[in-house]
């Protein structure tokens, strides 16, 4: 069953908060080390690196505040998921490392980050 063409809308726009989020880190200072990485708990959007703490980073982007701010989608259960991906990360690297988890909010084509959302 081919996606439809709301789903490739979604995917694209998702795309889009996703590199307009990259810019913004590399502009700050990050080091993007992962896009869209895969694990058996799911996908990191991004995963960054500054002043050596590890930022895993979710993306949320609408073109409407009609469902609420992007930025409040990240519920409990995304949180756990991306606490697991964090773990498998960390395992994979062999190592111990500071680790924070963002939230890049785009709204329209404007972007609000929030470092340290959720630990």
């Amino acid at each position: 069953m081919q996606n439809s063409p709301q789903d490739f809308r979604k995917k694209l726009l998702g795309r889009q908060g996703e590199e307009l989020t990259a810019r913004y880190l590399k502009k700050h200072g990050y080091k993007i080390l992962e896009r869209n990485f895969s694990t058996p708990f799911g996908e990191a959007d991004l995963i960054a690196l500054k002043k050596g703490t590890y930022c895993f980073v979710e993306v949320k982007t609408r073109t409407k505040e009609e469902y609420g701010l992007p930025s409040e989608a990240v519920d409990a259960r995304k949180r756990e998921r991306y606490r697991k991906i964090a773990w498998f990360y960390c395992n994979m690297l062999r190592e111990e490392v500071p680790c924070r988890f963002d939230v890049a909010s785009v709204l329209d084509g404007q972007l609000e980050y929030f470092e340290g959302a959720f630990i």
